[in-house]
């Protein structure tokens, strides 16, 4: 009966997935497609994205969402590295989001091949854009990401 039910719900996220192909973002404030040119964002907008990112109830979730991606592969997948473009465009965005708060991205995924783009906050960053290749699947990543330092909001 578990087994019924789980293969019930994973359906209907995978429908639901497929039928609203809206790229994976790592916040509102990201670019909607990866061809969109980045915004240099305010600090505000930044940092509520950084607090966002760095609270334990969002690094909790975060983290289930990475374990239940897992499961789910080695369970459907019997831990084959075949995803659907969707699934590794959401696993990438997960990871991104855990270890590069206060970004502004949005993630691609195309038979295998990851493509990144939109700002984050420091320099520095630019090289955990690769974490995207731990991921099981992707063949290749694209990073279109610029670090941008965030203008400062009028008070």
């Amino acid at each position: 009966m578990k087994k019924i039910t789980l293969l019930l719900l994973s359906s209907l996220l995978l429908v639901g997935t497929m039928s609203c192909e809206n790229n994976a973002k790592t916040s509102t404030n990201a670019p909607d497609t990866t061809q969109e040119s980045p915004k240099v964002p305010d600090a505000k907008t930044v940092q509520e994205s950084k607090q966002d990112a760095q609270s334990q109830t969002r690094r909790n979730q975060l983290n289930a969402d990475i374990r239940a991606h897992e499961e789910r592969n080695n369970t459907f997948n019997k831990g084959q590295t075949d995803r659907t473009d969707a699934a590794l465009a959401t696993e990438v965005r997960d990871k991104l989001e855990a270890n590069i708060p206060g970004s502004q991205l949005v993630v691609d995924a195309k038979n295998g091949v990851v493509t990144v783009s939109g700002t984050i906050p420091h320099q520095r960053d630019l090289r955990k854009i690769d974490l995207a290749k731990q991921i099981k699947g992707v063949k290749g990543v694209v990073n279109k990401v610029e670090a941008v330092t965030p203008k400062a909001t009028k008070s």
